[in-house]
């Protein structure tokens, strides 16, 4: 057995979390499977996995193992993506992740236009709130929205985003219009909250210089999309980026305050880890988002529609 077979089929066991999982996509047997890991422990002379009815679970040293046989599985690819890039031939598995409004509106509507113009190519997204791991979770590329500071990531910019607070008018007929931001403690401010309940401070800027006001509402949660669901029945004001009210604006129905204090851009940018070679499936896709956001009165739309 080739240690490649091997070490694809440890790293796809361990995403599936069972031998039968894995064998289906590989198109094998359970059996085979199981003894592929075997000869890999085998020679390895270490035990990467414990196997009981219960289910699999990785060692200590198969969690360690696992990153790095992710790591030279993706430059594997990578060479051979590269080799076919010069044939502007875009094939494999494109694994993305973005938020979740965010990508339901702007990433996946898109993806049945890509794929038509590149068939050979399977995707898969993952739509959360929560920043992933790229790396360790096995994404080949993410869309965030704000700074991006961690090193081992290259960050490239798609179109610029800011944040600003906005509410209802009739939410701002009965409780009043903030004209600083400390204005807002008398208000009812719908924040993202972290794990535990802790909420985030909005950021604004005086005088060049950045600083966060704490917010306190009788309502919280970490899905964007139901807070500016309550932002709309007028039961508070929200701090949202502006991709996701340019509808709501033109209609009328949000207005936006304190806007002479609005934080620097929260750019949306495609993001994807440091490495030697550039898939063609990413930077393909990069591409096409980019020309897609930057159509003329495409973010009028609200939905994603030029």
């Amino acid at each position: 057995m080739d240690r490649h077979t091997e070490i694809r089929s440890f790293a796809l066991v361990a995403e599936k979390g069972s031998f039968a999982a894995a064998a289906l996509v590989e198109g094998v047997t359970p059996v085979i499977m199981g003894r592929r890991l075997d000869g890999l422990e085998k020679r390895l002379g270490v035990k990467l996995m414990h196997r009981s009815t219960r289910g699999l679970t990785l060692t200590d040293l198969g969690e360690q193992f696992l990153e790095r046989c992710r790591q030279l599985l993706r430059e594997f690819d990578e060479i051979e993506h590269g080799i076919s890039a010069g044939r502007k031939v875009v094939r494999g598995h494109l694994v993305v992740s973005a938020p979740a409004a965010f990508g339901r509106r702007h990433v996946a509507p898109h993806a049945l236009g890509f794929r038509a113009l590149h068939p050979e190519l399977k995707m898969s997204f993952n739509f959360t709130d929560s920043v992933v791991d790229l790396v360790r979770e096995g994404y080949d590329m993410a869309i965030r929205i704000g700074e991006v500071t961690d090193p081992n990531y290259v960050a490239l910019r798609l179109f610029p985003n800011r944040r600003v607070v906005c509410g209802t008018p009739d939410y701002f007929e009965r409780h009043g219009v903030p004209r600083q931001p400390e204005d807002l403690v008398r208000h009812n401010c719908l924040a993202f909250n972290l794990a535990g309940g802790q909420q985030r401070g909005w950021s604004f800027v005086r005088d060049g210089k950045l600083f966060a006001v704490r917010v306190e509402g009788d309502l919280a949660c970490n899905d964007g999309e139901l807070l500016f669901d309550w932002v709309k029945q007028g039961l508070g004001v929200g701090w949202r980026s502006t991709w996701e009210i340019q509808a709501e604006l033109r209609r009328g129905e949000l207005v936006t305050v304190l806007d002479d204090f609005a934080a620097p851009s929260y750019d949306i940018q495609a993001v994807y880890p440091q490495q030697r070679y550039l898939p063609a499936k990413v930077r393909h896709f990069i591409d096409y988002l980019k020309a897609v956001y930057n159509q003329p009165g495409y973010w009028e739309g609200g939905e994603g529609k030029a």
